[in-house]
């Protein structure tokens, strides 16, 4: 049995949300119908968890990008988004730890889940499916606005298809469930920085904002 628990981000940050409550706030326990039967379920979690396109690498990324935003509005979706992202990330481990931690040593080897199990017991550490470590490499943050959201949009996209790919592999409902709901923030979080995009591309000069960092080269992208 786990809770599924979504944070509820600061008042501060919301007040410059472009389009109202990015997030909404569910409290929920389930109970999974079958017990831990697929390594590649379990592996996939720890992917979305820590890997190349998981929970850990889009909070750091949508958080260390706001600070260099030169709209307001912009940084607050940034922050916003940034700290549900953390919310889903604890939403994640609690799944792989509910499903895993009463599992026993023969469970383990017949899972495929004892390489896993030798590094970490049954921990939470975020990796990748591969078994390599989460690492800031996977992410940027360049300074330039066009160029971060654009990152951030293919980010979600790319989470949307992990948890997509997720969805094909768990068959019981009710764990499938939360992972549904993951997927859906994904997509509102895609179209939160397409506005984003779209609000900084309209207080520059449409001819050239894709050729000049706008916080830097100031004389070539204003209007």
């Amino acid at each position: 049995m786990y809770c599924i628990i979504a944070h509820i981000s600061s008042a501060t940050s919301k007040d410059y949300s472009l389009s109202g409550k990015i997030y909404f706030a569910q409290t929920k326990t389930i109970t999974p119908h079958t017990p831990l039967n697929s390594s590649l379920f379990v592996i996939s979690l720890v992917l979305d968890y820590g890997g190349p396109d998981g929970e850990a690498g889009a909070a750091m990324r949508y958080l260390s990008q706001r600070y260099s935003m030169t709209d307001r509005r912009v940084m607050g979706a940034l922050t916003d988004i940034g700290t549900e992202e953390l919310g889903h990330l604890e939403i994640v481990a609690t799944i792989i730890r509910q499903l895993t931690k009463n599992l026993t040593p023969e469970e383990i080897k017949a899972s495929g889940f004892d390489k896993y199990y030798i590094d970490h017991t049954l921990a939470i550490w975020p990796q990748a499916a591969s078994g390599e470590p989460f690492s800031a490499s996977q992410l940027q943050s360049t300074g330039d606005t066009i160029t971060d959201l654009y990152e951030d949009m293919a980010a979600e996209q790319k989470a949307r298809l992990t948890y997509d790919n997720i969805l094909r592999i768990v068959k019981d409902p009710e764990v499938a469930e939360p992972i549904r709901f993951l997927r859906e923030r994904e997509i509102v979080h895609f179209q939160r920085f397409g506005e984003c995009l779209r609000r900084t591309q309209e207080n520059l000069d449409c001819r050239n904002f894709y050729a000049f960092n706008q916080q830097i080269d100031k004389k070539n992208c204003g209007k």
